[in-house]
């Protein structure tokens, strides 16, 4: 999975007025780095080489593109918490899953990016500096890292969000998990090719790997077109119909909001101060 997918109530995408475009710019990027990636995926079938580099600089735009999304997605998450992340405590699922998924996405995307520079660097060298190898290895990284923020996604329970953005959701997560894992099959099938093969020929583009590329990168697109529909939905409907934060942290952050308990970081040390009405604290002030 290459991208955050929850149906929480709590989302803020931007600034006050233009968080709901700002969600919309979000899905439609990463629908657009999913074009790159069958783009790039593409340009790896052309015997010119100069159709090949041109298809590796695509993925790595892409890959930027697809970081970008995952750093918003958490960004916006952690606002629509106050940036509160000890609220983790009483929620789990917002540790396992707004918090910890999209910095997992972000490492596995940035691997592969450094894979597909290393592979574009060895082509413009001549195959001399010998990191293809080092690409390999960094590919299957960063694929099973996909794969572990797929699996992490898929397993969100929900208890309050409505039935009709349940399904929009596992719509989006399915074919992100199954795009996640051909390009993991297709890196360690690559791997094989390189490691095992004698006659395996690293000046030649190596098809395994596209072919898995483009079936997975179509696969993205898919999720990130119903991603984007699941989007136009949630905008229009009540926020009580979206997930809310378990565990007694949604109540406690309406608290904290309202100043009517101390903050997390205070919690637990004993200081539980008592707000005095404003006229106690005038009596107080002129018997003094």
């Amino acid at each position: 999975m290459v991208k955050l997918a929850t149906a929480r109530d709590f989302r803020i995408y931007g600034p006050a007025g233009a968080s709901d475009k700002w969600e919309y710019i979000n899905a439609g990027l990463f629908l657009f780095s999913a074009i790159l990636l069958i783009g790039g995926s593409l340009a790896q079938f052309s015997s010119t080489p100069l159709h090949v580099k041109s298809g590796l600089a695509l993925l790595l735009i892409g890959l930027i593109i697809i970081s970008l999304v995952n750093v918003h997605d958490w960004i916006a998450h952690l606002a629509g918490i106050d940036w509160r992340v000890g609220l983790a405590e009483y929620d789990q699922q917002l540790a396992l899953v707004e918090i910890a998924l999209p910095m997992v996405n972000v490492f596995g995307s940035t691997l592969f990016f450094v894979a597909i520079l290393f592979f574009e660097m060895e082509m413009n060298s001549g195959y001399k500096y010998k990191l293809e190898k080092h690409g390999l290895n960094l590919l299957i990284a960063g694929s099973v890292l996909w794969l572990v923020g797929s699996i992490g996604n898929i397993c969100q329970v929900y208890d309050r969000a409505n039935w009709h953005i349940q399904i929009l959701q596992k719509c989006v997560q399915v074919p992100l998990l199954m795009g996640s894992f051909l390009f993991m099959i297709g890196s360690i099938v690559n791997w094989i090719a390189k490691y095992n093969v004698p006659e395996h020929s690293s000046k030649k583009s190596d098809k395994n790997w596209a072919w898995f590329g483009l079936f997975g990168s179509i696969l993205f697109f898919i999720g990130g077109l119903v991603n984007l529909v699941k989007v136009f939905k949630m905008q229009r409907m009540d926020r009580s119909e979206l997930e809310r934060l378990r565990g007694g942290a949604h109540e406690r952050l309406a608290k904290e909001r309202e100043g009517q308990v101390p903050l997390l970081g205070e919690h637990g040390t004993g200081r539980n101060p008592i707000k005095k009405p404003y006229k106690d604290v005038l009596v107080e002030s002129s018997v003094a």
